[in-house]
């Protein structure tokens, strides 16, 4: 018998944004209008250590539409630096008042029915902009459903040494994404050895004014913002333009794993696909499936590119100027796909996915 991985829909949500709530400069309006012109089907607003009631919804009409969804960013206001950042999606009470115990936090947000991931696990000072180092570091802590694997904003900091580099690339912004950085992919491949750890993408987007003199810049737009880091999303159905069914729909893919981040700035990343098919089953990333008999794993991306498959941290097959990746897997373990494309001059990341744990 062939059997066929389930029939998905795929959206293309942004994650992790600020607003006038928090240290953002932009409102709900503008995010959702930003949303519209960029063509996304959903976004998720974090703002510190505030969960902003009754913004939740879709804007625009027809087919174009966008559904906005609102969580929080919660860290301990009182800890100097700031470390230990938590997304905390999908609760309808406020979670900050637990940010002084990461671990009480995190409970707290799985046993509401919530979903909580790391944010930029590594975040590096930025000693010429004043920023502080606000990574995590109370790693003992579990149940969480995953982490934040490519940071737009943190990135952003380890190319930013001096003010002219500031400068270069707040007038420049394309010239930033390389990929997620080394040691949040290798602490990802860490976690998964001991447990199912979900990776998305998030903006951390700000809207922040920069002056330097007569010389005034946003770094960086939502809209450039809403074009580059992604985490896109399969759903076992089309949205209905239904709220609550919508926000459950999305949830529930995001905390199964059915997801990958893409960088669309170079080129859409829409249409990739990895799959594994055994004996008695056929299924996507962040499904499990036995490895009785071997599992077929096929990776296809939307336009050529250099592929690779990689098995609980190490890169066991690569492909490059290729468009489909076989592999048959045998040994168990976490099996996920990494993408790169040249852009600008230079090697990008382009699609990370989620992977197949193979048991």
């Amino acid at each position: 018998m062939i059997y066929t991985p389930p029939t998905t829909t795929e959206i293309v949500v942004n994650i992790h944004m600020h607003t006038r709530y928090s240290d953002g400069t932009g409102t709900h309006e503008d995010i959702a209008a930003a949303a519209l012109r960029c063509g996304l089907d959903a976004v998720i607003v974090t703002d510190h250590n505030v969960l902003v009631r009754r913004v939740e919804g879709y804007a625009g009409s027809g087919k174009h539409k966008v559904l906005m969804l609102v969580g929080e960013e919660v860290h301990d206001q009182d800890r100097e630096p700031q470390k230990n950042h938590l997304l905390v999606l999908g609760l309808d009470h406020e979670a900050a008042t637990l940010a002084d115990d990461p671990a009480t936090l995190i409970r707290a947000t799985r046993e509401a029915g919530g979903l909580s991931f790391i944010a930029h696990p590594r975040d590096p000072a930025a000693p010429a902009f004043g920023e502080h180092d606000i990574s995590w570091e109370d790693w003992s802590v579990t149940g969480y459903t995953g982490i934040e694997l490519w940071n737009g904003l943190s990135e952003l900091k380890t190319l930013i040494p001096t003010k002219l580099h500031g400068a270069l690339y707040a007038f420049c912004p394309s010239l930033v994404a390389h990929g997620p950085m080394p040691f949040t992919v290798q602490k990802w491949d860490e976690l998964m050895r001991r447990d199912r750890v979900v990776a998305i993408g998030g903006s951390d987007a700000h809207a922040l004014h920069l002056h330097m003199g007569p010389v005034h810049r946003v770094i960086y737009p939502y809209d450039f913002h809403f074009h580059a880091i992604n985490t896109h999303t399969l759903i076992p159905r089309e949205l209905s333009g239904e709220v609550e069914t919508d926000r459950r729909l999305v949830y529930e893919a995001l905390a199964a794993g059915h997801c990958f981040v893409g960088y669309d700035l170079p080129l859409s990343t829409q249409g990739f696909r990895f799959i594994g098919t055994g004996r008695a089953a056929s299924v996507i990333m962040g499904d499990e499936i036995p490895a009785r008999g071997g599992v077929t794993l096929q990776a296809h991306v939307p336009a050529e590119a250099e592929i690779r498959l990689v098995h609980n941290g190490i890169v066991i097959r690569k492909m490059k100027r290729a468009y489909a990746l076989t592999h048959i897997a045998e040994e168990p373990g976490a099996y996920r796909i990494e993408v790169y494309r040249r852009y600008r001059g230079l090697r990008r990341g382009w699609i990370f996915s989620n992977p197949i744990y193979v048991r």
